[in-house]
């Protein structure tokens, strides 16, 4: 009964164009029970149909209006993001639903020397977003000799998990609290 009651897989892309940071390519595989929805919904529809089409527009509609679920940072200021994804898609794979998109930096950052952090989450705590391998950061081959990107995972303190274990599927956590931020994985991008 505990929080977190959805489970979805990441493996984020650094995305580049120009020697600078354009945006994060995003691969979301939820679990089976989250993903039982969407698929009944899409029954036995080809994967380029209208049904998944629809779908994947309203599962992106969802991420959207949570600010893709993403805080950016950089020397301590948020970065922004684009409000529509120039790409997105979902698809079926063996029984998981998985959800691929872009998501837009507003503006390019410059890499060189540059030390950006950011992290998935659901604020409430109701959806565990975490990488299964650290290696699920990614950076493109162009990156590899520049820049460097690791996976830091939170240790919440005692009190922290007692609280989250005890929430039950009808409880939210309170707002200011920020539940799904003590939980999140930091992912850190160091470039030379």
């Amino acid at each position: 009964m505990a929080h977190p009651h959805s489970f979805i897989t990441l493996v984020t892309t650094v995305m580049t164009e120009n020697d600078q940071l354009t945006g994060l390519k995003m691969q979301w595989t939820m679990d089976e029970i989250t993903s039982a929805d969407l698929l009944y919904d899409a029954g036995n529809a080809k994967p380029d149909s209208p049904v998944w089409k629809k779908l994947a527009a309203e599962v992106m509609a969802n991420v959207l209006g949570q600010h893709y679920f993403t805080e950016f940072w950089h020397n301590g200021k948020k970065v922004t993001f684009n409000n529509l994804p120039p790409e997105y898609g979902l698809a079926r794979v063996g029984h998981q639903a998985v959800l691929t998109f872009v998501l837009p930096l507003a503006h390019p950052q410059p890499l060189k020397g540059q030390t950006y952090q950011f992290a998935t989450f659901d604020p409430t705590y109701f959806v565990d977003m975490s990488y299964d391998n650290a290696s699920d950061a990614k950076l493109p081959k162009t990156l590899d000799s520049l820049c460097k990107i690791a996976v830091k995972t939170p240790q919440p303190n005692e009190d922290t998990l007692a609280f989250a274990q005890s929430l039950d599927k009808a409880d939210a956590p309170p707002e200011d609290m920020e539940l799904g931020k003590q939980f999140a994985q930091q992912v850190i991008l160091q470039c030379q």
